[in-house]
């Protein structure tokens, strides 16, 4: 299993919503309805091999891509604190991919940081998808 690939299960683990994900290197798809589709996929803003956010697509399959964003760590998690003396004023979150291979540089996010991505990903999703049908008719008070 690829370090990708952990990733991405470590946000199912954590609330990401997804219908039979496939894992390909750096992103992982699934499907949301229909013939709708959804692309992730980590991402670099401004530095080569340093991976600071989740591209999310949304993509028909007969037609091609709809909509995309960009979602990116420091937004969603905000400057996060580590034990590194060379960071004392805090990092921004992302993936470094060096010698050694991709990894978190200085700063591993937590399981709520997992959430916290997950929640994002499923709100942008949902946009996307034909609404469930529940118990309660549109408009209707919840007591």
């Amino acid at each position: 299993m690829t370090f990708y690939e952990t990733e991405w299960r470590k946000l199912l683990r954590h609330g990401l919503h997804l219908e039979e994900p496939t894992f390909v290197g750096r992103s992982c798809y699934a499907r949301l309805d229909g013939d709708v589709r959804l692309r992730l996929e980590f991402v670099t803003n401004r530095i080569s091999a340093q991976y600071e956010g989740i591209k999310a697509t949304i993509i028909n399959r007969k037609d091609g891509p709809i909509d995309s964003v960009s979602l990116w760590f420091g937004d969603i998690l905000g400057i996060k604190k580590g034990n590194n003396p060379n960071f004392t004023q805090g990092i921004l979150p992302h993936i470094w991919e060096g010698g050694s291979g991709p990894e978190w540089y200085v700063y591993q996010p937590s399981g709520a940081d997992y959430r916290i991505l997950a929640d994002a990903v499923n709100g942008y999703a949902a946009m996307f998808q034909e609404p469930r049908q529940s118990g309660l008719q549109i408009g209707q008070a919840m007591k």
